[in-house]
């Protein structure tokens, strides 16, 4: 027999490549943090001598969850300001907000709270956008999640830094410093073209090239945005980052709301991805994004949940039953975006997004052992006739049981195994406290 660490056996496992995949009574071999086989559970036990066996037969496993954009930190603003529109909540509440509270603390203690949500709803990676990235990634590494930071890029100073150079400046050097955690990666994130000038956008192209990683960037999020660029550049933002040379297979769109059909076309040419935010895109007013259009263009859509300042939730298993349902209801077709479809989005779509899709997003030998457990033997989930389907319409992240990063339990049995609740909800409510003052 060959020996392995941990063995996992399930009623069902979706492993979302190849397409549509669903297998019953199935197992998971896994040694030093990767997947060698998905075999039958019979012949897993002839196979395997297993360091560690754990049997779920009420439940599905699939690929970790993949949270494509999500400003971490911003959880500790959950319920901060609401019902407001972007601009309004943005200028009058949380850059105010920011401005007085953001500091290396603010954000290594937000982003761990973030983790402890997103771990507990079947998160196992989450791609971030905000100050002091070297924190979000303390943080993601205290709780043993896979991560991607962004090297965020702004024209005006903030505690952070003081202009749109000395930004990426730190953050190349959090780069620097965090290279060699393998659960770690790092991208260039400008704020938006509202935020960013020409010649920082230049030099972000040079990086990226250099670099060799992806670029991450609200674009398109509201009729306001585009209505600014062409006043002050006489083009939509999109056609700006055409001319700049910021389209192409590193750059991930966040939102993508106000998209013509040429420019769906566009970001398909150039193979651009959509990071797609349901739920905040409605809370804000912001518009419903053409997803039906993106996918039948060959436009590569993964699922964020934004932040939790503009979301309230960061709950992944709910933004795909509402990009599922939006997706409906804007094209009048039921079919589109089935619960197949949804569950790519926020797994190997993601994954794609981010130039991950070789090691995540699925559920293959080789591959990094990131896996959610999701009980299906509720009340609330009986009779169950499609499993894929069940998870994306009738399962909340309350279903989710267990969850592993590269082979090891961060979450067993609903309770979080690398971090302590308590002191996370403590530290929640001293920033309460403080930004209420």
């Amino acid at each position: 027999m060959q020996t392995i660490d941990t063995l996992i056996s399930a009623r069902w496992i979706v492993t979302v490549e190849p397409a549509g995949q669903t297998l019953e009574d199935h197992a998971i071999a896994i040694r030093e943090g990767r997947i060698v086989e998905v075999l039958p559970h019979a012949a897993a036990r002839e196979k395997y001598s297993a360091g560690e066996h754990i049997d779920l037969p009420q439940h599905a496993l699939i690929p970790g969850l993949i949270n494509l954009h999500t400003h971490a930190a911003m959880t500790l603003m959950r319920g901060l300001a609401d019902d407001l529109p972007l601009m309004t909540w943005l200028s009058g509440h949380i850059w105010p907000a920011e401005s007085k509270h953001v500091s290396e603390e603010f954000v290594f203690d937000g982003s761990l709270l973030a983790c402890a949500e997103m771990l507990r709803a079947g998160v196992t990676c989450f791609n971030d956008m905000y100050f002091y990235p070297e924190e979000a990634a303390r943080a993601a590494l205290k709780a043993r999640m896979r991560a991607m930071l962004g090297i965020i890029a702004l024209e005006f100073p903030s505690a952070y830094a003081s202009n749109a150079d000395d930004y990426l400046d730190k953050g190349i050097a959090a780069r620097d410093r965090f290279g060699g955690e393998a659960l770690l990666g790092f991208t260039l994130a400008p704020h938006a073209p509202y935020t960013v000038a020409d010649r920082t956008f230049e030099r972000i192209v040079t990086l990226s090239g250099e670099l060799d990683i992806p670029v991450h960037m609200h674009v398109h999020e509201t009729l306001d945005e585009i209505a600014q660029s062409e006043k002050e550049h006489g083009v939509r933002p999109l056609a700006r980052l055409e001319k700049l040379g910021m389209l192409g297979p590193n750059l991930v769109a966040v939102h993508g709301v106000h998209l013509t059909a040429h420019e769906v076309a566009l970001l398909a040419q150039y193979g651009c991805h959509v990071a797609h935010c349901p739920a905040s895109n409605l809370k804000l007013a912001s518009g419903f994004a053409p997803v039906k259009a993106l996918l039948d263009a060959g436009v590569n859509v993964g699922i964020g949940t934004d932040g939790a300042a503009s979301n309230n939730r960061l709950d992944m298993l709910g933004e795909m039953r509402l990009a599922a349902l939006l997706a409906k209801g804007v094209s009048q077709d039921a079919a589109a975006v089935p619960a197949a479809a949804a569950l790519t989005m926020a797994t190997l779509g993601a994954a794609r997004a981010l130039g991950l899709d070789g090691r995540i997003g699925s559920l293959a030998a080789g591959k990094h052992a990131d896996i959610t457990a999701i009980e299906l033997a509720s009340l609330e989930t009986l009779p169950c006739f499609d499993v894929t389907s069940h998870i994306v319409y009738a399962c909340g992240r309350e279903n989710v049981t267990h969850v592993w990063v590269d082979g090891e339990c961060l979450l067993d049995n609903r309770v979080l195994t690398t971090l302590d609740e308590q002191e996370i909800h403590a530290k929640a409510l001293l920033w309460k406290t403080r930004l209420d003052h």
